[in-house]
């Protein structure tokens, strides 16, 4: 099987577009996808990047898992955002191997991404990975999210992250600008009602329901749930 591919198809990139943002045809995503997978395979051991070397393990735990989102995300940029302008950025926060900043950036080439990432050699890693791909709507940054300066960012996408917690939440929101959002993937949607109500003030938050091609699909295992948590800038 070509999960992959396959993947892919189950997202719905086939259809070349999402709520009438573009998606790159699914041919090219998949040359892009492959040459990303062998970069993280041949430097994995180097730089500590994901926690397996086998391809379909990455395709499914990393890349389908990143990319599960474009639906919901494409459909929140779509109705927040009356039209999108070439100051319109998406940024990475804490991106380490490019997750899930590079898949992204591969399948929507319109928007302009900056993956932030405070270790040294895994920003090199993901400079490579910038022109190995020819993403040029991508731009690296090794900076901490909290030295980046106030509202920078229409969106940012965070995933593998530590918990939200009052200072970081502050954080994230202060480098958004006006009307921009934070989606964070997120597991079990009950460990995200714990984490979102221990905040001294709870932002406006939604939950929506991910589907990963062969993680969660027919799936009752809590271990396998996946959500984004779309978090609104007050």
């Amino acid at each position: 099987m070509n999960y992959l591919h396959d993947g892919l198809l189950k997202i719905g990139f086939d259809k070349g577009e999402f709520f009438g943002i573009r998606t790159l045809p699914i041919s090219e995503i998949e040359s892009k996808i492959e040459k990303y997978i062998s970069n993280l395979q041949e430097f994995n051991a180097k730089f500590d990047l994901v926690n397996t070397d086998d391809h379909d393990e990455i395709v499914i735990k990393h890349i389908l898992d990143s990319l599960s989102a474009v639906p919901e995300l494409c459909r929140e940029i779509s109705e927040r955002f009356s039209k999108t302008t070439d100051d319109f950025v998406i940024a990475d926060i804490g991106s380490g191997a490019g997750l899930p900043g590079i898949p992204l950036s591969i399948v929507l080439p319109s928007f302009n991404f900056l993956l932030v990432e405070r270790m040294t050699k895994r920003c090199a890693f993901l400079e490579n990975c910038r022109a190995l791909l020819g993403l040029e709507n991508v731009k690296i940054e090794e900076n901490q999210a909290e030295r980046i300066e106030q509202k920078r960012f229409d969106l940012c996408v965070f995933r593998a992250f530590r918990p939200l917690e009052k200072k970081m939440t502050k954080v994230l929101l202060r480098i958004l600008k006006d009307g921009g959002f934070l989606a964070a993937y997120k597991a079990r949607s009950e460990k995200i009602t714990e984490e979102m109500q221990s905040l001294p003030s709870v932002p406006k938050y939604k939950v929506l329901s991910l589907t990963v091609p062969f993680l969660t699909e027919n799936s009752a295992d809590e271990e396998r749930e996946r959500n984004l948590v779309v978090i609104e800038k007050n």
